[in-house]
Parts: structure tokens; sequence; C-alpha cells
């Protein structure tokens, strides 16, 4: 047997995304060279890898064990690699951190200059829904998660980071007068686009609609903060959006703030972890930035917000 690491990581992206095409793009590699390499490691064993049944790829059982031993393989060789940068005395390993979807908009500025700093560092981060995210710390997958409902059901430490104002927000070309508040009896009239099940932010509308009495016309729902960016842009509804997301949208005078009294919706950005978590040497790292930095690159970056 003579396979490489590297026909070990294509045959992993091959089963993660079952799929030579999307594989390819994980890799940033073309189709058939990803197709090369698979095909040479199949050549050492006698049993199928993969197999594709009606243009679909499946994994066959040997297949699902190679890739078990595969990861540890790999896992192991990336150890060596940060036991051997930290015998140089650079930080080195792995960063792993879930997100709350519209978080993309928060955790890149938090992370830059540190990442920076330590080049022999590896992220991985997940943008997810919130469900997800919660899923992530209860399976204890990461080292952090962001987002701005704190969970209930787990015992917490945080680091709140900034505000996460929600507004009322709808198509430029509605010809509204926006010069002063609008009573909450708009949401009788405005047809409102929700996001999905499990998303933060449909979490503190739902909260806000309740506690106010107010039962809201729901048009639909969508799940991506984007989509439901889109639509509102394209005039199919209103919707409560964070304002960390829009911010290019306001500037080109695509999506406009309505006002409502009792709006915006005030949550808080916040890097979470178990309380009961034992943090790696890298994790520990990133926590000491987070505290020793987080009030400037508040200013930096997010200093805008407050004219809203």
């Amino acid at each position: 047997m003579n396979y490489t690491f590297h026909q070990l990581k294509v045959f992993m992206a091959v089963v993660e995304k079952e799929s030579v095409t999307k594989a390819s793009e994980e890799l940033n590699m073309t189709q058939p060279a990803v197709s090369i390499q698979l095909k040479n490691l199949q050549d050492q064993f006698e049993i199928p890898l993969t197999e594709v049944i009606g243009r679909k790829l499946y994994v066959t059982e040997f297949g699902k064990e190679l890739y078990q031993i595969a990861n540890k393989i790999l896992q192991e060789v990336a150890n060596i690699n940060y036991r051997t940068h930290s015998f140089k005395g650079m930080l080195s390993g792995k960063l792993k951190i879930s997100v709350a979807s519209t978080g993309k908009y928060v955790m890149p500025f938090y992370l830059k200059s540190f990442l920076k700093a330590n080049p022999n560092i590896d992220l991985i981060m997940d943008v997810t829904n919130k469900t997800r995210v919660i899923e992530s710390l209860e399976k204890n997958e990461v080292d952090f998660s962001l987002v701005s409902v704190m969970p209930e059901q787990l015992d917490m430490e945080q680091e709140i980071l900034l505000p996460n104002k929600l507004f009322l927000t709808g198509a430029v070309d509605r010809g509204l007068d926006t010069s002063k508040p609008m009573n909450k009896s708009v949401f009788d009239e405005f047809p409102l686009i929700y996001r999905e099940e499990g998303s933060g932010t449909r979490v503190t509308m739902q909260h806000y609609f309740q506690k106010a009495k107010i039962k809201p016309k729901v048009r639909f729902e969508l799940t991506s903060n984007e989509a439901v960016k889109q639509a509102v842009m394209g005039g199919l509804g209103y919707s409560i959006i964070s304002l960390l997301s829009i911010k290019n949208e306001l500037k080109a005078k695509e999506i406009q703030i309505i006002p409502v009294k009792g709006l915006p919706l005030v949550e808080q950005w916040r890097l979470i972890w178990h309380r009961q978590k034992k943090m790696s040497v890298v994790a520990s790292a990133y926590l000491d930035f987070i505290r020793l930095n987080k009030k400037q690159i508040y200013q930096q970056h997010f200093s805008w917000l407050e004219k809203y």
C-alpha cells in the first residue's frame, strides 16, 4: 500500500460532501483532479470505497470504516505539526466556533487580528441557525459559540461583545411616512416575513409579539437572513431584521427602517462556552484576546450602530 495523506484528505472530503463536485469546490481542486486522487486511493484496495447508483454517490461500509481511520490518522499528523510549533514557542492548534447565522456579520472582526498574530492556528467556524449552535455546545463539538439569545437549558459563561438591534424594515418605495414612530397596530396590516423555526431572530420577534399582545400577519418564512433581505427589497413584505445585516442596504437605499413604538428590539451578541469546559491552550488564548481587545474592536468596526 502506498496511499498518501493527500489522497486520504480528498477521500474524506468526498465522503463528507457525498459528491466529487462538492468536494472539489471544498478543496479548491478541479473535479478531474479529485476523481484521479479518489481512483488512485481506490486502486490500492480490492473492496470498493464508494459506488454510484442513479448518478448519486454512496459510501460503502468499508469506505465508512476507512473514513474513520483516515480521520484519526490526519488528526495525529495535525497534532505532530501543532506540537512542533509549540516547541518553537508558537501558538498552534484548532479553534472551533459555531456562529448563529446573522453572527457572520460580527465574528470575522473578532477573529482577524488574533489569527493574523497566530498564523499556525486552524479555524473551524460553522455558521448555522440557533438550533444547530446549541446542539454543537451540548455535544462539546466547539470551543465557543456566538449567539444573541442565551440558551436557557445550558450552564454557560459569556463575554458580551456588542448590541444586536432589530428594526422593522421594508422596501424604500412603499411611500410610508417614516418621520415619526408608528403605532404597533401596523403589525395588523403589514405582511411579515419570518425566519425559520430555530432562528434566534424569530425567537426574539415572537417574544416581543407575545409580550405586546400582537397577532402578526405572517405572509411566509424563509431559511436565511439573506433570503429575507431580498424578499424585503423585492417588496414581498416586511421583516424585523438585525441592523448589522443591513448596513450596506441602508447606504444603498435599498431597505429602509420603519420606526415603530417599542422598537428596536435589543439583544446582545455574546461569545459563550460551557462553564465546565476544559479549554485548550488556543481557546484560552483566544478568550484572553477577546477580553483585552473587544472594546477596541467595537469602536473600530461597530460604533456606527450608535447612530440608530
